[in-house]
């Protein structure tokens, strides 16, 4: 007789887990997509699926209809996990059951009540839902967190962002009208790009540093943005202070950089104002970062655009906001090209110098060519945290996601870096275990650029 439901081995593994699937499982349009080509779902499966408001509601709805698609439903459900960069859940599935029969740590890390809520939850939720395996879905991140020092102050949030759109290619025409004006960005690829994502760091050299959930979505997110943008990504997780500046020094030296058009560095981890932490609780300078890509220690890239995004707190305070006035209010923020300024300003008697046979010698200021995105803002009074979620990884890097892949086939960098911090500013979320619970944040960049910078995704000149 055909079996019709789901192998029961792994309807077991589905209602073990259940609770951090209806967490952490993102549903989009993807993964419902892959269930469907696999026919899975069918299509007003689909849609009621995708109908619900909630991320922890769509999970919840997806989870019900599993068991009750046949013995290919579990197969199906982990390689639409793969696919859509959600490994970690596709391993929680599939990986041995623990012979104690408890849930791994990582489900019980937001509830420290677990005991005594669990059981009025789960005595509600069978008197309204009768023996349903799988959960209600629950408010997300209501458990208080312990109070985090001044290292370890970029926050954890949980919320729903906006899901991710393939990198619009930029059109012949636009390139043709812009070219002229702006960087030369000709190369395939386009340019390399570093990231380094400090995702847990030692607990005996920097005990106040705790782990930065959703942080390893945001180095897969930005792998696959800038592998999209034509760029040979590059990914480093969890390196010490001096393994960071190992890898930089490495990166910079890199010969290929001389047929390449331009380059990015990407530096994800706790911070501080001017600096970022390394797994080991040392303190990285980012002038020195910035320094290593000058004009004098990287003649390859010279003339040639270099973007930094840097998601990392600058300081212990959180922007719970304020009522609203007319105005700006315009704030004093340091640029990478401070130094230069200074420099420059000694420098301008002997901008042009003779050479030994007489011949003018054009200098190049000590570093310029620049543009520099932080996830949080430095006033002149106070240095800000930086949100991160859970699940869908910062908030910075979710808009830098999105506003390359929607803006980068016509939009100036700094254009995009401008959308970037309108958008972040409308942003509130709840932050657990603040004072002040509601939350705002506000990014910030500074620039050195001399032309226009357009990446022209998906079209390649002819030379």
């Amino acid at each position: 007789m055909l079996e019709c439901g789901m192998l029961e081995q792994d309807r077991r593994a589905l209602r073990k887990r259940s609770t951090i699937l209806c967490k952490q499982l993102v549903v989009d349009e993807l993964l419902i997509q892959s269930l469907q080509a696999d026919e899975i779902l069918t299509e007003s499966m689909a849609e009621s699926i995708m109908a619900e408001q909630t991320s922890q509601k769509r999970s919840w709805r997806l989870l019900m209809l599993l068991p009750k698609r046949g013995p290919k439903a579990f197969s199906s459900f982990c390689s639409a996990l793969r696919e859509t960069e959600q490994h970690h859940l596709c391993e929680l599935i599939t990986q041995l059951p623990e012979k104690d029969g408890k849930e791994p740590l990582a489900e019980q890390v937001d509830e420290p009540q677990a005991g005594h809520q669990v059981k009025q939850t789960a005595a509600k939720r069978k008197e309204k839902f009768g023996d349903s395996p799988f959960p209600l879905p629950t408010q997300e991140g209501i458990a208080a967190k312990r109070a985090r020092t001044q290292e370890s102050m970029e926050f954890s949030l949980d919320a729903d962002s906006p899901l991710n759109t393939p990198v619009l290619p930029c059109t012949p025409d636009f390139y043709l009208s812009h070219c002229q004006k702006s960087y030369r960005m000709k190369s395939s690829p386009r340019g390399y790009a570093l990231v380094i994502s400090n995702v847990t760091f030692n607990p005996h050299t920097a005990p106040d540093l705790d782990p930065r959930k959703g942080g390893e979505v945001d180095d897969e997110v930005l792998r696959k943005v800038f592998t999209e943008l034509d760029y040979v990504v590059t990914v480093h997780r969890d390196l010490s202070a001096q393994g960071m500046r190992t890898c930089i020094e490495n990166f910079s030296r890199q010969p290929d950089h001389q047929t390449v058009d331009s380059c990015v560095v990407c530096l994800l981890s706790h911070g501080v104002e001017g600096a970022i932490y390394g797994t080991d609780g040392q303190l990285l300078q980012l002038d020195w970062v910035f320094g290593t890509f000058d004009n004098a220690h990287c003649p390859l890239l010279q003339n040639k655009p270099k973007m930094f995004f840097i998601q990392a707190c600058r300081g212990e305070e959180m922007d719970c906001g304020v009522e609203q006035i007319d105005g700006p209010v315009r704030t004093c923020s340091p640029s990478c090209e401070q130094h230069d300024a200074g420099r420059e300003g000694q420098g301008d008697a002997g901008s042009r110098q003779r050479g030994d046979h007489g011949r003018t010698r054009i200098k190049l200021p000590q570093r310029s060519d620049m543009i520099c995105g932080f996830a949080s803002l430095k006033g002149q009074r106070i240095c800000t945290a930086a949100m991160r979620n859970t699940k869908r990884g910062s908030w910075f890097i979710q808009e830098i996601n999105t506003a390359f892949r929607q803006q980068a086939r016509d939009t100036h960098v700094a254009d995009i870096l401008v959308q970037v911090n309108s958008r972040i500013k409308e942003r509130e979320g709840y932050a657990p275990g603040t004072a002040h619970h509601r939350c705002k944040e506000m990014s910030e960049f500074t620039s050195s650029l001399c032309k226009d910078l357009y990446l022209f995704p998906k079209y390649q000149p002819q030379y």
